[in-house]
């Protein structure tokens, strides 16, 4: 019998939920995006829950999305790849909306989509050998829902140097560009992360954490839905395109790619 590909549990009014595709280094299937969701809605009405850490087993956060994944992108009908945008918008928003602080726990490098699940998280810690990336346009991609959330992280200019590159970047830079909160050591970073959740559990009100997030999101992203059902079709429209084609053809068969 085969691991759980999402592990989950509640301790000290902590919910923990570890992805655990560790041989496909934790890579993005429509199977862990909804498993990820429904554990996010779990912990959400769970009343004896009051922080989330999202983390990883392994040396990888989230490689993006995963080989066959990608090779049944390009079989996929519109219908089909704008249902899976909609899925993946739906893990990102059900975070961002989420009545409980989210910590992600990045311990490993952080790609394209698993960029943007640790990113769209309350509070991010990560170890300073993670990198980061939004990669999709050396695949012939386009990172259409993350970027809506990016952007109101950080500003236009590091924004189109991010997604325009799709260059991969450390831990420090990011915390330069205001995408994640803290850059922790390895040997310290679980210890730091669960004593930042034990924190608020002790000494904010529920309540006051629920609201307090709600109102830094309708201040931070108002007008964020629209733009997101915009990128939900963009993104199931590039997947017909023929330079993503050629780019995820490329990818499997580990060619360079000639643009």
């Amino acid at each position: 019998m085969s691991e759980p590909i999402v592990l989950y549990e509640v301790r000290n009014r902590i919910a923990s939920i570890i992805i655990n595709r560790v041989e496909k280094r934790n890579a993005l299937n429509p199977e862990l995006v909804n498993l990820l969701t429904h554990y996010l809605v779990k912990a959400g009405e769970d009343v004896d829950v009051k922080v989330v850490i999202l983390k990883a087993n392994g040396p990888v956060f989230s490689a993006g999305a995963d080989l066959a994944y990608l090779q049944q992108l390009q079989r996929n009908s519109y219908e089909e790849n704008l249902a899976d945008s909609k899925n993946l918008k739906e893990l990102f928003t059900t975070i961002l909306y989420l009545p409980k602080i989210v910590i992600a726990q990045v311990e490993g490098h952080a790609i394209a989509g698993g960029c943007g699940l640790a990113t769209v998280c309350d509070v991010i810690f990560a170890v300073p050998e993670a990198n980061f990336g939004y990669t999709e346009v050396k695949l012939g991609f386009v990172p259409a829902i993350v970027s809506c959330l990016l952007m109101r992280k950080t500003s236009e200019t590091i924004a189109k140097q991010i997604l325009l590159t799709g260059e991969l970047f450390s831990a420090e830079t990011a915390l330069n560009y205001n995408l994640i909160s803290f850059v922790t050591n390895q040997a310290e970073i679980a210890q730091k992360v669960n004593d930042f959740a034990l924190n608020l559990c002790a000494n904010s009100s529920t309540s006051s954490l629920s609201v307090t997030k709600q109102l830094i999101n309708e201040v931070t992203y108002d007008g964020l839905e629209k733009s997101l059902e915009s990128a939900v079709q963009i993104n199931a429209r590039v997947r017909e395109s023929e330079d993503f084609k050629k780019g995820i053809a490329s990818f499997i068969n580990k060619e360079k790619i000639k643009w």
